[in-house]
């Protein structure tokens, strides 16, 4: 018979986020897959039941959601300083690569293996990203009702062009209607059955109650409130004091903010105000670096929205607020306090939103809802995968050439991912030689 998993010190916690933040590949929907498989199935510090439930909250705030849920479970299983380790290690090996990466390819130009590392990839992260659909779908999706949420969801996002707030809203309002008119359908992990799935117990299960920590205080509220809102001010304070209102670092600070809040759905609802503001109203860098770095945040682990990092990047080197000597320094610090800012909202959203929807199991008003809400995202999270499919076999557009090697390649993905269960960072490394591999039979 299965036991309960033994406390879990924070070192080895420290040592798993970590690892989590180098091997975060394929986007939010890959990354909450990694998660799901290392958390629920393999170590079992969490339930699948609280998983969810957290990964319900998560996809509705803005800002990016994998981060997010790693930051959520760091906090209930270690407090604040657990929050701070998952969501800070979740971020900082992307920020260093990308960094290194961003200055490779200011420095030293486009290289040629690189572009064919690059084109191996991206046929992986499309397989990464519609595996991570089928595994999130089969575990939301228990019962038709919320299969049709799910079809409705794509529908409006692939045919309609619907934003994703708006289809995030109906989701939440059909869930709670839902919940009231029809209950069985929106308890989580319910099916047209009505049979759950039995599990080993977990170190956090379905019924542990929340931590001390994780009770709600008003102290507490305010605590965090006045830490979030005090270290926005106090580094806002110090650019505009040290760069003035017109400053880089100054500007960047206060349109990534804005960017933070506007993040709803991820990183691809937030890129065309991205690429608005800083290509055609700052002038950070121009339309090409903005793809060339969307295809750097695509093929590094940590969230995709981490490509501000290298907007930040490209700004500091372009305007080097450190001089002309010191184009490498001005695109670190440009880099990380894009990141800062970019941030800092998530880490404020967990910890004040955590206590409250710790109150919230098993209360259906609450949870229905996000049922919804997560079943929905299923839909969304397939028109991503077939937005990559189109960009990866179609370059140029459906008016360009076919590009057979990379639709092989992506066949070639899933079938490893889905029947073989090849590890994401395996697959990525593989993936990446055959391109190169292609590349060089190619010319």
């Amino acid at each position: 018979m299965n036991r309960r998993p033994a406390p879990v010190p924070f070192a080895e916690a420290f040592r798993f986020w970590f690892k989590l933040g180098c091997i975060s590949f394929g986007g939010p929907a890959g990354q909450m897959a990694i998660m799901h498989t290392e958390l629920v199935e393999r170590r079992r510090w969490i339930s699948e039941k609280r998983f969810l439930h957290a990964l319900n909250y998560c996809m509705v705030l803005p800002g990016p959601e994998a981060q997010q849920l790693a930051t959520y479970i760091g906090w209930l299983m270690h407090g604040t300083r657990g929050a701070l380790a998952a969501g800070m290690l979740f971020v900082l090996p992307s920020l260093l690569l990308l960094v290194l990466l961003s200055w490779t390819y200011v420095a030293f130009g486009s290289l040629p293996v690189v572009a064919a590392v690059f084109y191996g990839i991206k046929p992986a992260v499309t397989a990464l990203v519609l595996h991570a659909a089928h595994r999130i779908g089969s575990r939301a999706l228990k019962n038709r009702w919320l299969w049709g949420i799910a079809a409705a969801a794509f529908v409006a996002i692939f045919a309609l062009d619907a934003p994703f707030p708006a289809i995030v809203l109906v989701a939440a309002l059909v869930g709670h209607w839902g919940g009231r008119r029809f209950p069985h359908i929106f308890v989580t992990g319910s099916g047209d059955a009505g049979i759950t799935r039995a599990h080993a117990p977990a170190l956090i299960d379905d019924d542990t109650p929340p931590p001390v920590h994780a009770l709600f205080t008003r102290s507490r509220l305010v605590q965090v409130l006045a830490t979030g809102i005090g270290l926005w001010l106090l580094t806002m304070a110090v650019l505009l004091a040290v760069y003035g209102v017109q400053g880089t670092l100054t500007q960047m600070g206060w349109f990534f903010t804005k960017a933070a809040l506007m993040t709803f759905g991820g990183a691809y609802a937030v890129l065309p105000y991205v690429y608005q503001g800083a290509v055609e109203g700052f002038g950070w860098l121009n339309a090409q670096q903005m793809i060339d770095g969307l295809a750097l945040g695509e093929t590094t682990p940590g969230p995709l929205i981490m490509v501000v990092a290298f907007v930040g990047f490209m700004g500091g080197w372009l305007h080097p607020m450190l001089g002309s000597d010191a184009l490498f320094w001005s695109g670190a610090v440009a880099a990380s306090v894009v990141t800062f800012f970019t941030f800092l909202p998530s880490f404020v959203f967990i910890l004040v939103g955590g206590p409250f929807i710790e109150t919230t199991h098993g209360q259906l008003r609450f949870t229905a809802p996000l049922t919804a809400i997560t079943a929905s995202v299923v839909g969304v999270i397939l028109n991503l995968a077939l937005f990559f499919a189109y960009h990866v076999w179609w370059p140029q557009g459906f008016t360009g050439p076919f590009d057979a090697p990379s639709a092989v390649l992506t066949v070639l993905a899933a079938v490893a991912l889905f029947r073989f269960k090849v590890g994401v960072v395996t697959l990525i490394g593989v993936c990446g030689l055959l391109g190169v591999a292609w590349r060089m039979l190619g010319s």
